[in-house]
Parts: structure tokens; C-alpha cells; sequence
């Protein structure tokens, strides 16, 4: 979750209000807010029927999605396996999607308010003190959050399948459909599940890091992280301690290239960590994981294991003709912080919203250019979080002395105050000039130091 918003490397944008034109009623002053739909000038329209689309992937892209689609007027079907999905993730979700998405309060399992980061030598540093009464980070386990979500779905109107997909058939001519092979796991077919087919107009490939419409789409491959978590109970005064807390270790031990977790939940706390470099030692980072949070978890029992691949940068393609990539299946996870949840959602939405304004609510066809209409704005919205924590992951993840420095610098009150407005509120306010002078200077310093330890170091072990 941890990213620090530098002044020095352009940081999230401000996210600008969308055009909308404003049409006044001449006996009154009351101002009334009009959606423009421009559909493709070559699209055409879908006659005795509506715009039929299928999402892959019930989690938190799939599920934004399809709600978006179906209460945009499309026929909407959204075919997920796993209903009872426990992906191995943190389940750290940003203050804005509480809002943004309308969460209520009874899946937040926790509200934590106090984060403590703990360097390779132990030395801990509280990283919320500058979070205000009001604000906090939400902690949710995946198999709540994302059961709600497909469940608003399905009542907006989205047809929800228990099924797994197979592979796609693409179209042979320009506006023929989509023919998706999928098993179905209904309550009538018992455990083998029945080989089926439905035709679509459109598709968005919500299934994960693993996704197969992206391989249908050759979309490519990108570098991946293993994520190992484990689900812990422990006694009832244990976790008074973690009641609004969450833990993140760095250190070669517990990850060479990212963080160890511990985050409450809301009988257990998750224990976890990660890596791209050293996939085959998970196991042993893990370990080593718990090792550092043995006192605050001893006695307690391991009541479910979870790994998961985590996708480190986007795919080289996300949309090809009418079929578009969202979540994990696009690459939509940051780096040094993991983040995922919300860019997961916020892509399934702002890709079904192009889809939805580009039929004119399921009326017409639509083509590639309306799907690359969502990549544009996710690219323009987006692409500088992922570049500067890009940055970030390789100056401060590199060694255990530049770990020292990255915990020495969320010290400083600035940093948090930056880190939490990017992570809670996803933008960034202007920073004070001479603040971020003294960052500046405080930065430097922290990696001069980081690297005369690093060479004193070097010379014990020769």
C-alpha cells in the first residue's frame, strides 16, 4: 500500500471533470447536467435487441463492470468459477472507493488508522499520524467484497453464470459476434458442469493475472510476482493489538524487490509477502515474514493458505477490435505498493462507461475505437502512478540500506501527508515549495547514508 509522492517525479494528476454541457430552462435558474454519447459515425444499430456483452472475471473489475453495463442498457453476462474467490491480497482498499463505488460500512472488516513500516533492522515507523478523524484505510477480505459486487450486478440486471471459461472463437467478419465456450457449474449438472456456448457482441476480459481472453487476443505476456499469504487466528488480546493497525516489513528477508504484510481483518489477520526475483523462495520469505511478527502472532493457527500471481507492468496489448482487457488481465497492479482493488474496479467501470456511451446505451455497435476511448483516459488518468512507483520500487527496494533510508524518510510527516492524499484520494494536492525543498534535501541524505552503510558493509563481508 506504501508509496511516497515525491514532488521531484510527477505524481498522480488531478483528475479533471469530464465536459458535460449545461442546458438552463428558461422560467427557472435550475441547471441541469446533460451526457453526450458519441457513438462511432460507422456504427450500426442493433435492431430488435440490445447490445449483448460478456465479462470474464467476477472479482472487482468483472463485477464494476457489469454492473455499469447492465444498468447502461446492455445485456450483460457475467461468467465467474470461483464464487467464493479468497485471492491471496492485502485487501486494502483506498477511502475514495468507499464513496466512489458506494460501499457500505459491514464488508470493511477494519478501519485501520495507524500503519507501522518496519525497516530490515527492525526499527518501526508510525505512518498515519497525519490522517485526519474522518479518514481511513478500509480492509475487506476479497470473497466479501467481490460477492457484493457481483450481487449488485446481478441486480442491476447482469445474467451471472457459475462457470469457467474456456476460449473464444473470433468473429469472421466485421459485426458478427463473439462465441464463448464455457463450462457451467449450475446446481442441476452436479460437479462435472456442461459444455456450453454464447454469442456476444463484445467482451471484457476480467479474469486475472492467469487471463485466457487475453491469450485468445494475444495480448502478451508481462513479468509477474508471486503473492503468498496466510490467514491467521489468534487470541482475542492479539488482536486488540491490530484492531485499527496494519504492519509492513521490508528486508531482504522477507522480500527481495517488495514488502511483508500483516493486515487485520475481521477475526484473523493476513500474513503475506511477494516477489518477482525470487519466486522459487516464497515459501522461505514467508517464513521469514512471520518470523518478524512472531511475538504479536505467537499461539496462532494458520486456517487458510492463498498464492496468486500478481502482474507487475501492463500487457503490451489491452484491446483488440471488440474485446477489451481490465484489472489484472490488463496489468493494472502498481509497483512498491501492490495496489490493485481499486484500479481493478475503476477499469472495469470506466471500460463498460465506454462501451455503454459508445453503443448509446445499447443501441448500437460498437468498435475498436470506442474501447480505446477507455484506454485513453485510463493512460491519461493513470500512467504516471504506475512510472513514479516504478521509480520508487527500484531506488528504495534495491537493498537492505536503501530500505533503511525508505523507512527513515516515511518518518517524515510530509511524506505522509503526500503518500495519503495519492493513496486515499488517488490525486495529489500541490505541496508547499519549501516542504518539498527539504524532502529533497531529506532524501538525498537518507540515500548518502543508505550507501555508506551499504560500502561498510561490503567491506565486513570481504
Amino acid at each position: 500500500m506504501v508509496s511516497i509522492a515525491l514532488k521531484s517525479f510527477i505524481g498522480l494528476r488531478q483528475i479533471t471533470s469530464e465536459n458535460k454541457s449545461i442546458v438552463l430552462s428558461k422560467p427557472t435558474t435550475q441547471t441541469y447536467h446533460k451526457i453526450r454519447i458519441n457513438a462511432s459515425k460507422t456504427s450500426p444499430r442493433v435492431n430488435g435487441r440490445n447490445l449483448k456483452v460478456a465479462v470474464v472475471g467476477g472479482g472487482p473489475a468483472g463485477g464494476a463492470a457489469a454492473e455499469t453495463l447492465a444498468k447502461g442498457g446492455i445485456e450483460t453476462i457475467l461468467i465467474e468459477r470461483k464464487l467464493d474467490n479468497c485471492k491471496p491480497c492485502g485487501g486494502a482498499i483506498p477511502l475514495c472507493m468507499v464513496g466512489e463505488f458506494d460501499l457500505p460500512v459491514d464488508i470493511i472488516d477494519r478501519r485501520v488508522t495507524k500503519m507501522k513500516m518496519i525497516s530490515p533492522s527492525n526499527v518501526a515507523v508510525d505512518i498515519g499520524r497525519t490522517l485526519k478523524p474522518h479518514e481511513y484505510i478500509g480492509m475487506v477480505r476479497r470473497e466479501v467484497l467481490d460477492a457484493y459486487l457481483r450481487d449488485r450486478a446481478a441486480t442491476a440486471g447482469a445474467t451471472v453464470i457459475n462457470g469457467l471459461f474456456l476460449k473464444m472463437d473470433l468473429p469472421k467478419s466485421t459485426g458478427s459476434p463473439y462465441v464463448l465456450h464455457f463450462t457451467d457449474y449450475n446446481a442441476k449438472t452436479g460437479g462435472a458442469g456442461e459444455k456450453k456456448t454464447v454469442e456476444v457482441d463484445a467482451v471484457i476480459g476480467a479474469d486475472g493475472a492467469n487471463s485466457r481472453v487475453a491469450k485468445n487476443i494475444n495480448a502478451g505476456e508481462y513479468e509477474y510476482a508471486i503473492a503468498f499469504q496466510e490467514r491467521i487466528k489468534i487470541s482475542d488480546d492479539k488482536m486488540q493489538y491490530y484492531e485499527n493497525l496494519a504492519e509492513m516489513y521490508v528486508g531482504d528477508d522477507v522480500s527481495p524487490d517488495f514488502y511483508g504484510w500483516v493486515f487485520p481483518k475481521c477475526d484473523h489477520v493476513a500474513v503475506g509477502t511477494g516477489t518477482v526475483t525470487h519466486k522459487g523462495d516464497i515459501k522461505k520469505l514467508q517464513i521469514a515474514t512471520r518470523l518478524r511478527a512472531r511475538d504479536k502472532i505467537e499461539g496462532g493457527k494458520i486456517i487458510r493458505v492463498e498464492a496468486h500471481p500478481i502482474p507487475e507492468h501492463p500487457r503490451p496489448r489491452r484491446v483488440l477490435d471488440r474485446v477489451a482487457l481490465v484489472g489484472d488481465a490488463a496489468g493494472y497492479v502498481t509497483k512498491c505498493s501492490g495496489e490493485g482493488i481499486y484500479f481493478a474496479a475503476k477499469s472495469g467501470r470506466m471500460c463498460a462507461e465506454a462501451i455503454v456511451e459508445g453503443s448509446e446505451n445499447g443501441k448500437r455497435m460498437v468498435d475498436e475505437s470506442d474501447l480505446r476511448k477507455y484506454l485513453e483516459k485510463w493512460d491519461k488518468t493513470y500512467w504516471p502512478t504506475y512510472k513514479v512507483l516504478d521509480v520508487l520500487q527500484k531506488v528504495f527496494y534495491r537493498s537492505n540500506p536503501a530500505r533503511e533510508a525508505f523507512v527513515e524518510m516515511c518518518a517524515d510527516e510530509y511524506v505522509q501527508k503526500m503518500t495519503f492524499d495519492s493513496y486515499l484520494y488517488k490525486k495529489v494536492v500541490p505541496g508547499n515549495p519549501l516542504d518539498d525543498l527539504k524532502l529533497a534535501v531529506n532524501t538525498i541524505g537518507s540515500l548518502v547514508r543508505a550507501n555508506a552503510l551499504r560500502r561498510e558493509m561490503e567491506k565486513l563481508s570481504v
